[in-house]
C-alpha cells in the first residue's frame, strides 16, 4: 500500500517538473497554470480575494461567495456591496478590488484597467457579450420586466398599458444614476426593437402629471430587472407577478473583469473560473439570473432545468442596446428628464 502511494507521488512530482513555471498574470488557465490544480494551489497561497459591488441578495451572490470561500479555503473580502458600476472603477485605486462586476457600458469605457483573461468556458459565451481580447466578459443577464400586484391591477401586456387607471408605477431608482432606473425608461421607449428615449420620457412624464409615478414602497407596479421582480414574486406568490412585455424584450448583461492591479491575481482568476463553471452559472440561475453559458450548458445537459423553469417567461431573444445607443440615450435623459419628469 505504502509502496503504491510512494510511486504515485514520485510520478506526480515528475509530471509537475515537466510543467512550465506558473504565471499568475496569464491570460488563460492553460498558459498561466497548465492545470486547475495549480491555479487552486496558487490562489490558496494568496489566501484572500477582494470583491466589490456584490450585494449578497443580488442574483444569489451571497451563496456564490460562501461556496467559493468554503470550497477553496479563501477569505473573501466584500467591499462596498452597494456600489454602482461607475463607483467600482472610481474607488479601485483606493480599495484595490481583485475583480469587478459591471454593466457593459462601464466595462467598455474602463477596459484599459483590466487584465485580459479567457475562462475555460470562453467559447460558450455569446460574442456580443465579451471583449475579443478577454478584458471583460458577460456572466449573467436579465430582461427589463414589469412586476405587479394582481390583486390591484390587470396583467399589463405592454408598457403603454401602464397609462390606464389603477397603475401606481415605480422605477427602480433614478434613471440618471441607477442602471435599473435607466433600463426601465429605455424598455418603455422601445419601438420596433430600438430605443426611442423621447417616448420613454413622455410616458413617465404623463404618469407623473397624473400623480401615478411613485416610489417602490407605494407602488403596485415596479419596473426593474426580471430577477429582482422574480425574487419578490417567490417571496409573495399571491401578491406579486412578473411579466416581460412582448414588444419590449430589453435585456442587459453584467460582465466580469480582473483588475490589472489585483493584489491577489491567482485568486481573481480562480473566482472567474468558478463563476463561469457549471456550478457557478447554476448558482446565479438560482438567483433568477440568466447564465451567459446557458445555451451551451443546455446542450451539454449541465443546466439545472428545474431552476430554469422558475425564470420569468421571456418573449424571445433579448434586445441589447449598443454602446452608441446607450450613450445617446443617457445624454438625452441628462437634459430632458429633470425638465419633463423631475
Amino acid at each position: 500500500m505504502s509502496a503504491g502511494c510512494g510511486a504515485s507521488t514520485d510520478s506526480t512530482s515528475e509530471e509537475a517538473k515537466k510543467l512550465p513555471p506558473i504565471n499568475v498574470q496569464a491570460g488563460s488557465l492553460k498558459s498561466g497554470f497548465s492545470t486547475m490544480e495549480r491555479l487552486v494551489e496558487s490562489a490558496k497561497k494568496e489566501g484572500q480575494l477582494n470583491v466589490i459591488a456584490l450585494p449578497r441578495d443580488w442574483v444569489n451572490f451571497g451563496e456564490l461567495i460562501d461556496r467559493f470561500a468554503d470550497k477553496y479555503g479563501i477569505k473573501v473580502n466584500e467591499l462596498e456591496p452597494n456600489a454602482s458600476s461607475r463607483r467600482e472603477i472610481d474607488v479601485a485605486p483606493q480599495l484595490k478590488p481583485d475583480v469587478f462586476d459591471l454593466t457593459m457600458d462601464v466595462a467598455v469605457s474602463a477596459a484599459d484597467r483590466f487584465a485580459p483573461y479567457k475562462v475555460q468556458g470562453w467559447l460558450d459565451l455569446p460574442d456580443q457579450v465579451k471583449d475579443p481580447s478577454g478584458a471583460w466578459y458577460g456572466a449573467y443577464g436579465g430582461y427589463m420586466s414589469i412586476g405587479y400586484d394582481p390583486r390591484q391591477v390587470k396583467p399589463p401586456a405592454s408598457f403603454s398599458d401602464l397609462q390606464r387607471p389603477g397603475y401606481r408605477v415605480a422605477l427602480d431608482g433614478d434613471p440618471l444614476r441607477s442602471a435599473a432606473g435607466f433600463g426601465g425608461v429605455m424598455a418603455a421607449s422601445m419601438r420596433s426593437g430600438a430605443p426611442q428615449p423621447a417616448q420613454g420620457v413622455a410616458l413617465f412624464a404623463k404618469l407623473k402629471q397624473e400623480g401615478r409615478l411613485t416610489e417602490p414602497a407605494k407602488a403596485n407596479t415596479i419596473i426593474t430587472w426580471d430577477h429582482l421582480n422574480a425574487v419578490r414574486g417567490a417571496h409573495h406568490p399571491d401578491s406579486w407577478k412578473v411579466t416581460i412585455p412582448r414588444d419590449a424584450a430589453l435585456g442587459g448583461y453584467h460582465v466580469q473583469a480582473i483588475s490589472k492591479a489585483a493584489p491577489h491575481p491567482a485568486a481573481a482568476r480562480l473566482w472567474q473560473e468558478f463563476i463561469f463553471s457549471d456550478e457557478g452559472q447554476n448558482l446565479l440561475q438560482k438567483g433568477y439570473a440568466r447564465p451567459a453559458r446557458a445555451e451551451a450548458m443546455l446542450m451539454k445537459g449541465t443546466l439545472d432545468q428545474e431552476l430554469a423553469a422558475h425564470l420569468p417567461k421571456a418573449p424571445g431573444p433579448p434586445v441589447l442596446m449598443t454602446i452608441p445607443q446607450t450613450d445617446a440615450a443617457k445624454a438625452y435623459l441628462k437634459t430632458e428628464w429633470a425638465k419633463s419628469v423631475g
